[in-house]
């Protein structure tokens, strides 16, 4: 403990209790369970908690204020720097208590140099330039270049150095290039790459059985590698990853290579069994394509992008599901000594979604799709998902239909093919109704589909005989549910209609007939189905040419897409708001006037009444004796009262009408909204909808390589392979390849269909990324039982 120049006062020179620190002859500071206590003459003159900083500050600065101590014995009793406790003062006497509040973090309003200007910092002085030559350079002050180089661990010895001193490492890691913006990327080629269509997922160039290249190639090139091959590590650990965290640090590395050790046991590995079919997907190099980089870090593009993808699969829902898993742990699955985090993970979605390129990573996504599944999208599901929002702001409202409410949320419209399986999502603007969305997300579909025949299904949300005659002049075939009241059929023209369909014994009882809408301008076909209630539902489509049992089939089969959103709401949290951030809406849009609305509600009112009064006049002229009013004169002067209060009541009516009448019905919003018109910020949560999207289509590809192996595939296909991802593995590495064995699942029959899995998977290796090891996988053998003694 730090003792004065000289004690004396009340404060002899002996030995201090442990926690007390003497500030001068007068006072002391005690520090004791949690909490600190400044003591002068004997008198607690203040007391705060450890960590209170409001509290801290203003102890020192009473202490000053009241002359008790000088700045300097103050600023060595609570280990602060004089300079803090005179910055202390200065706020506590232009804004009082209140100003010594201060929160953490950056301070607002002060703008950060972006990460590209330190890049640049780096690399010019890395090139001799001055303080100053740098800082007019960059049109910066030379004080924040100092700053700047100072935490990048430049001193004054290293100025003249060209490199930092790591011996002689690649050009990509010296002096700091900087990855290409988003706007400029250019697509990776793909040439030399495996046909896609190949197998399940695409496979590395022909090579030996062993896995070698074929003469000098590598045949383990990872798919997100660009033109040049990924810089080699500097760690020779895989526990401990320092070096290249410094390099990251000071902007000398784009991505962290992944490094696998060895393990037994390692939870969660078998997620690793998706990544053939993630780098199958595209997912990877469309996000090279669209976004190119993120800038100097440990963790860049691939790694994040694989991060999220695999955190999908292992159901972590959100950024803040990562705090319940141990990031050693997560990091043995990526090939790193920690997987990223909360703060880190929102930092890089952020900083994704302020490069706007979801719509693109989507699009490109979508023709990958189109290019490997394009025999089922004949058939195409377009349906909206509300997701609820919880807030302070005041945005658009959307009918909830599983809550039967209109709640403040956005709405996103899915296009799935006839499989159940996600294609594309689009954001709808201001809750758009699907009347008005369907035009331009069918504009997307023809340009990604091409000129083939294609049939769009959807609720009855999208019913309009308008929109029928424009989508069917573009070349697309409908078919929906029938909205509104329309004439019951007789029961003696249904039949019975049965056959097998999509591997399905099905039947129903159809009525097929035609039908005419838009005064008989348009001209469709309507099969009914009669189910066992009597209850009878139409369906009207383009389709002439398919028989009314598919039609019924494939309407029926609307039912996919609602099961694929429950399913990624209970799995994948779909319906999760990953922030809470708005951006400034069209204040010039139309929305209902609340007036009219207002007006429309008195109008209602007025005329339940007046309807009221009519009945209770009309009951008294039926009850009316013969012999006390004999006519219609004798009748109203008996019924004086209440003809005025219904001649009153008319006239109310009347007027309220034509007061509502006068009211626009629409107005622009900014009329009706206090203060700014905003919107959800999409971008963020289209990427990961995406994302969500791409770990979905993965899991649904190994389903489809398993159903052949496991006979209850169809029913409990996803729950085997789930339990697959969430299942321990071990993990053996050699210079080749990357061995991963999983754990035997709860069942020997489960456990061998997973091994015919393997076996697929290990027939065209893949890669994974960012590395050259190939993936092979097995199952492990189930421990032998032993035999109980039964002496």
């Amino acid at each position: 403990m730090a003792t004065t120049e000289k004690r004396g006062g009340l404060f002899p020179d002996a030995g201090l209790p442990a926690g007390v620190e003497v500030i001068n002859g007068r006072c002391l500071l005690r520090t004791q369970d949690g909490h600190r206590l400044v003591i002068c003459g004997g008198v607690v003159l203040a007391h705060h908690a450890v960590g209170d900083r409001m509290g801290e500050a203003h102890a020192m600065v009473s202490l000053v204020d009241q002359g008790l101590a000088d700045q300097n014995d103050v600023a060595r009793a609570f280990g602060r720097s004089a300079r803090t406790v005179r910055r202390h003062a200065e706020r506590f006497d232009a804004g009082g208590l209140s100003a010594l509040g201060r929160p953490g973090g950056y301070p607002k309003g002060r703008s950060r140099l972006p990460a590209s200007r330190w890049r640049q910092i780096s690399r010019l002085k890395a090139q001799g330039l001055s303080h100053r030559r740098i800082a007019e350079r960059l049109g910066i002050c030379e004080k924040a270049v100092r700053k700047r180089l100072r935490r990048l661990g430049w001193k004054a010895s290293e100025a003249k150095q060209g490199v930092l001193p790591f011996g002689d490492a690649p050009d990509r890691l010296v002096a700091g290039a900087p990855s290409p913006e988003p706007s400029s990327a250019e697509p990776a080629d793909p040439a030399g790459s495996a046909d896609p269509n190949l197998s399940a997922f695409p496979a590395p160039p022909e090579g030996n059985a062993s896995g070698g290249p074929p003469g000098g190639a590598d045949p383990n090139v990872s798919a997100f590698s660009p033109a040049e091959e990924e810089p080699p590590s500097l760690d020779d650990d895989p526990s401990d990853r320092k070096f290249d965290r410094l390099l990251a640090c000071v902007g000398l590395l784009d991505d962290a290579q992944p490094l696998f050790r060895p393990g037994l046991r390692v939870p969660g590995a078998g997620v690793l069994l998706a990544i053939p079919a993630l780098v199958a997907s595209g997912v990877l190099d469309c996000a090279g394509q669209v976004y190119g980089g993120i800038g100097p870090a440990f963790y860049g593009l691939r790694t994040t992008m694989v991060s999220l993808l695999l955190m999908g699969l292992l159901r972590i829902k959100r950024p803040e599901g990562l705090k319940e898993h141990p990031p050693e742990d997560l990091g043995r699955i990526l090939g790193l000594d920690r997987a990223p985090e909360v703060k880190t993970v929102r930092r890089k979605l952020t900083r994704l979604a302020a490069m706007g390129g979801a719509a693109r990573f989507g699009r490109l996504l979508a023709e990958r799709r189109v290019a490997e599944h394009g025999a089922s999208m004949g058939f195409l599901y377009v349906d909206g998902h509300v997701r609820v929002y919880h807030g302070k702001h005041e945005i658009p409202k959307a009918h909830v239909a599983r809550m039967r409410l209109s709640m403040p949320a956005t709405t996103d419209y899915w296009v799935n093919d006839a499989q159940g399986e996600p294609l594309f999502v689009v954001t709808a603007e201001a809750n758009a109704g699907l009347v008005k969305m369907l035009p331009p997300i069918l504009d997307q579909v023809r340009s990604l589909v091409g000129e083939r025949r294609l049939t769009v299904v959807f609720d009855r949300g999208g019913w309009s005989p308008k929109l029928f005659e424009k989508l069917l002049s573009a070349g697309f075939d409908l078919m929906t549910y029938r909205k509104g009241r329309c004439r019951r059929i007789s029961k003696g023209l249904f039949q019975t209609h049965t056959g097998v369909l999509d591997g399905r014994l099905i039947g129903y009882s159809l009525a097929d007939q035609g039908v005419r809408l838009l005064g008989g301008r348009l001209r469709l076909r309507q099969v009914t189905r009669l189910a066992d209630d009597g209850h009878q539902t139409p369906i009207v489509t383009s389709r002439r040419d398919l028989s009314a049992l598919e039609v019924a089939h494939r309407m029926f089969d609307r039912w996919r897409q609602e099961n694929f959103f429950k399913y990624l709401r209970e799995e994948y949290a779909l319906d999760a708001l990953l922030e809470h951030a708005v951006e400034p809406d069209d204040p010039g849009r139309e929305v209902p006037n609340p007036e009219w609305r207002s007006a429309d509600a008195r109008w209602q009112q007025a005329r339940a009444k007046l309807a009221a009064l009519r009945t209770d006049y009309g009951l008294a002229a039926e009850e009316n004796p013969e012999r006390r009013c004999r006519s219609m004169r004798g009748f109203k002067i008996a019924h004086a009262k209440l003809g005025r209060e219904l001649h009153k009541a008319l006239g109310l009516c009347q007027a309220l009408e034509k007061k509502r009448a006068s009211i626009p019905r629409r107005v622009p919003v900014g009329q009706v909204t206090d203060g700014q018109v905003v919107r959800l910020a999409a971008e963020r949560q289209h990427l990961t909808s995406l994302l969500k999207m791409v770990a979905y289509q993965a899991e649904s590809d190994l389903v489809r390589l398993v159903a052949p192996h496991y006979p209850r595939a169809e029913d409990e296909g996803r729950t085997l392979i789930q339990s697959a991802l969430a299942s321990a593995a071990d993990i053996q590495v050699t210079p080749t390849e990357l061995h991963v064995t999983l754990a035997p699942l709860s069942s020997p029959h489960r456990s061998k269909a997973l091994a015919a899995l393997c076996d697929q998977l290990n027939a065209k290796p893949i890669p994974f990324p960012g590395t050259k090891l190939a993936l092979r996988f097995a199952v492990a053998s189930p421990p032998k039982r032993q035999k109980a003694d039964t002496s």
